[in-house]
C-alpha cells in the first residue's frame, strides 16, 4: 500500500469549486494544490493552499489538450500518482474527451465520454430518469427546428409559470444576451416567446427544457453529493438542503445557504441508479420537493462536486480524502458506504453569503429557525474564509466579495421571490 502523502492533486479551474478542493486536500494532507484554468476567479487568490496557472483559451478545445500535452510532460516522470479532478461542467466533458490520453499520465476518476454525453443533456438524462424510475418535473423538448418553424407555434402544456432552461449547459456558457440566466421562471405567453426568441437568436442551438414548475420558494431544494469508487460502488452520499439562492441573473441556482439533511429513503433510490449505470468518481444532483405528490423531483445531474460542495467537507466527510482512499492507498474498497448527516448534534451550516443576508432574506421557517441556532453555536462555515489561509490581500478581496451580496440581494430578490 502507497503512502497516502504518495500523490499530488491537480485541479482545474478557478472557482469557489476550486478553493473548497483545495482547502479540503491541504486539511487533509497539509498539500498546496495546483490549478489550471482559462482565467483566475477571486476565490482562489492570494492563497497559500492553490496555485493557480493560466492558459488561454484552456477551457475549449482546441487550447485545452493543447495545454494538456504540456501540462502532462511536466509529471511523467515524478513517480507519484497525479490525481486530476475537473471542477466545472465543461472541463469535466473535455476530460472524459480525451480520458484514453489523459490517464496515461493522471489519475482519471470520471466515466467514459459515451456516458458523460448522455448525463450532461438535461434531454437524455431525464430520459434515463423514466428509465430507472427516478421522479423529474413533467418536460416537454423544444428544439431549433420548432422554433424555426414559429415560436407563436410552440405548444406550452402547462400552466403558467413555467420553467426554461438550456438542454445543453455547456453550449449555455457561451451565449450572452440581456436577461439571459441559468434557468427561466416564465410568467406568461408574451414572456415565453420573447425568451424563447432571444435564446436563439443569440447563436444557441441545441434543445431547449421547458417543464412543470414546481411550487415553492428556495427552501423546497434539495442538493446531494455523491462519491463512487473506481469499482462503481457508492461510497459517499451527503444531503444538503438549500434555505437560499442568489437571486442575481446570471447566477440563479447557486445555493449560499445549506443546511445538511439526512434521508435515507432518497439515499438509497440515487445510488441504485448510479451503482446500475456504472458511474464513476464525483457527483452531485439538484432537486426539488413537491408537496403536490410529496416527492422529490431530480433536475440533473452535475458530473462533479457541486460549486458549493465544500458544506459536505465542513460537516465532517472531506472530500478530497475519496479519490486517494481510492486509487492511491486502495482504503476505501472494503470500507462501506457513508451516509451523511445521521447526527444531527455533529451538523454545521454552511454558508455563501454574510449572516444578516441569511438572516433577512431566507423564508421564516422551522428550517431557518434551525439553522439560526447553529449560527448561534459558531456552529457554521463558509468555503472561502479559512484561518489556515490567512492574508490581508485575501481577506479583504474576500470580504468584499461577501459584501456584494448585500446589493444582489437588495436588487434583484424581490422580482424572484414567490
Amino acid at each position: 500500500m502507497e503512502s497516502e502523502t504518495d500523490f499530488i492533486p491537480v485541479l482545474l479551474g478557478s472557482d469557489i469549486n476550486v478553493y473548497g478542493m483545495a482547502r479540503a486536500f491541504y486539511e487533509r494532507y497539509g498539500k498546496k494544490v495546483q490549478a489550471f484554468a482559462s482565467v483566475q476567479f477571486a476565490p482562489t487568490k492570494y492563497s497559500k493552499v492553490v496555485d493557480v496557472e493560466t492558459f488561454p483559451g484552456f477551457n475549449e478545445d482546441p487550447g485545452f489538450i493543447a495545454s494538456m500535452e504540456k501540462i502532462a510532460k511536466r509529471y511523467q516522470n515524478v513517480h507519484k500518482k497525479v490525481i486530476l479532478i475537473a471542477c466545472g461542467d465543461g472541463y469535466v466533458e473535455l476530460v472524459s474527451k480525451h480520458k484514453e490520453f489523459l490517464q496515461k499520465t493522471f489519475v482519471v476518476p470520471y466515466v467514459d465520454y459515451d456516458l458523460v454525453e448522455k448525463l450532461i443533456s438535461k434531454e437524455a438524462f431525464y430520459e434515463m430518469a423514466d428509465q430507472y424510475d427516478l421522479p423529474h418535473p413533467l418536460t416537454q423538448i423544444i428544439t431549433w427546428d420548432d422554433y424555426k418553424a414559429g415560436v407563436a407555434k410552440i405548444d406550452v402544456p402547462y400552466q403558467f409559470p413555467v420553467a426554461l432552461k438550456p438542454s445543453n449547459a455547456v453550449e449555455w456558457l457561451d451565449i450572452h444576451f440581456e436577461g439571459r440566466k441559468k434557468a427561466f421562471r416564465i410568467k406568461t405567453r408574451a414572456e415565453f416567446d420573447d425568451i424563447v426568441s432571444k435564446i436563439y437568436d443569440n447563436g444557441y442551438t441545441s434543445d431547449v427544457i421547458l417543464q412543470d414548475f414546481i411550487p415553492g420558494d428556495d427552501s423546497n431544494m434539495r442538493t446531494l453529493n455523491c462519491y463512487v469508487d473506481q469499482y462503481h460502488h457508492v461510497k459517499l452520499m451527503c444531503l444538503g438542503h438549500p434555505l437560499l439562492e442568489d437571486p442575481t441573473p446570471a447566477d440563479i441556482g447557486n445555493y449560499v445557504a445549506i443546511l445538511p439533511e439526512y434521508n435515507q429513503a432518497l439515499y438509497d433510490t440515487i445510488q441504485k441508479f448510479l451503482e446500475a449505470i456504472n458511474f464513476t468518481g464525483y457527483c452531485n444532483f439538484d432537486m426539488k420537493y413537491d408537496s403536490r405528490d410529496k416527492s422529490f423531483k431530480l433536475f440533473e445531474i452535475n458530473l462533479r462536486q457541486g460549486r458549493s460542495s465544500f458544506f459536505v467537507t465542513l460537516n465532517g466527510y472531506n472530500l478530497a480524502q475519496m479519490p486517494v482512499e481510492d486509487y492511491v492507498t486502495g482504503e476505501m474498497k472494503d470500507k462501506p458506504t457513508v451516509y451523511g448527516n445521521k447526527d444531527e448534534s455533529k451538523q454545521m451550516l454552511w454558508l455563501g453569503v454574510p449572516a444578516k443576508v441569511f438572516k433577512k432574506y431566507a423564508r421564516d421557517n422551522a428550517d431557518k429557525q434551525r439553522a439560526l441556532k447553529l449560527l448561534a453555536a459558531k456552529r457554521y462555515g463558509t468555503t472561502v474564509f479559512y484561518k489556515g489561509d490567512r492574508n490581508l490581500k485575501r481577506y479583504i478581496l474576500q470580504r468584499y466579495s461577501f459584501y456584494l451580496y448585500n446589493g444582489r440581494f437588495a436588487q434583484y430578490f424581490k422580482e424572484n421571490k414567490e
